[in-house]
């Protein structure tokens, strides 16, 4: 059922590149600088309304407004947690959800990015999955929650830095979608976020890391390893029964061959599970095929889940044990946990308080929608 079908007879302007604008605007009988223009307007400015465009005539910006949206969501939750990190649920026209967060660290303040509705990999521990792939979000969608984090960055004093893709969904599953979003946060008319500071976070898919290997572009490339063993990751991604990790060690020294970035291996540390020393040792062998370094993730727990947080002590003893097989690792500092910050835990969270209906064939319940932050 679709909600706001007025939205979809319109254009999602972040969908369009600059050429792909002044080809728009070419057609109603505007020079190419007004595309710079608008464009200035939008990722430099931040501006959300055509109104707010003041050097564009207002004949063109009513023009503007009724073929354009800029942006299309809703910020339905956002949740601030005490070490500063703020993570929005944000609802489409159609009434599908996605999250973004906003992670301070330092001087750094990243966006971590969500490239689909759900997630079609489903890992036995994560939040992202446990209800499936609803769809793939679109460029325009991806851009936009970049721009509601730069404004949440903002307002926490600083400016937007780094951008992963970290969030829901497997992003080289939504391979051209996700590029085309990438190429405007990284573009000097976009974002201009440079591409060593965009991450792209994949479990594993060979032939899409070869191709990212090929765009030209010097982005990271982190792999969800999550086990050092291929019947353990089987047990643990789904996915993993298919690709094996030695599969997955060909591709990525090809995308290290093409690009020369280390690849960063993320494995989240799960007690019991695969955090004891002879998990340690059995990953220290892999990680030596490899050009990389070993990012350790204690687990956000998912309360519907049976996998448990480790202890600092255990996860300090895998990452010693790395280290003394010469492995560079380092336990990333946990964040959001009193928000629900990880991966799909917020959007689950609210989809169980009734936000949004499993079956788009069912009634659609009106909700109070909270304003967008502002501050």
């Amino acid at each position: 059922m679709i909600r706001s079908s007025h939205h979809l007879a319109r254009t999602h302007l972040l969908s369009l590149t600059l050429d792909e604008l002044t080809g728009t605007l070419d057609d109603l009988g505007q020079k190419a600088f007004r595309a710079r223009q608008v464009a200035q307007w939008v990722y430099e400015h931040g501006v959300q309304t055509f109104d707010d465009m003041t050097n564009l005539s207002k004949p063109l910006r009513e023009s503007l407004a009724g073929r354009f949206d800029i942006y299309r969501s809703k910020v339905i939750r956002r949740a601030a947690s005490s070490d500063g990190t703020v993570k929005l649920l944000l609802e489409w026209p159609d009434g599908a959800t996605s999250e973004c967060v906003m992670i301070p660290a330092d001087r750094q303040k990243t966006a971590c990015l969500s490239s689909q509705v759900g997630c079609p990999v489903g890992c036995r521990f994560c939040a992202s999955g446990l209800d499936g792939l609803q769809r793939n979000l679109t460029p325009g969608e991806i851009v936009e929650q970049a721009l509601r984090v730069r404004a949440e960055a903002a307002c926490n004093g600083g400016r937007l830095t780094n951008v992963v893709f970290m969030g829901l969904g497997e992003p080289l599953a939504n391979y051209e979608t996700v590029m085309q979003s990438v190429r405007t946060i990284n573009s000097s008319w976009g974002l201009a976020i440079g591409a060593r500071k965009i991450t792209i976070s994949t479990v594993g898919l060979p032939k899409q890391i070869r191709k990212l290997a090929d765009e030209g572009l010097q982005l990271n490339l982190a792999l969800s390893l999550h086990a050092p063993t291929d019947d353990l990751r089987g047990a643990l991604i789904p996915w993993a029964e298919r690709i094996s990790i030695e599969q997955l060690v060909e591709a990525c020294r090809y995308y290290f061959d093409r690009t020369g970035r280390e690849i960063t291996l993320e494995y989240t540390l799960l007690r019991g599970t695969n955090d004891l020393p002879e998990h340690a040792r059995e990953l220290a062998h892999f990680v030596k095929k490899l050009r990389c370094n070993v990012n350790l993730l204690r687990y956000n727990p998912v309360e519907t889940l049976p996998y448990r947080r480790p202890t600092s002590e255990a996860s300090h003893a895998f990452q010693q044990a790395l280290r003394q097989h010469g492995v560079n690792s380092h336990i990333r500092k946990s964040r959001g946990l009193d928000i629900e910050a990880a991966c799909g835990q917020l959007r689950y969270a609210e989809m169980n308080r009734g936000i949004e209906r499993k079956s788009q064939s069912l009634p659609v319940r009106k909700i109070e929608i909270k304003a967008p932050h502002s501050c």
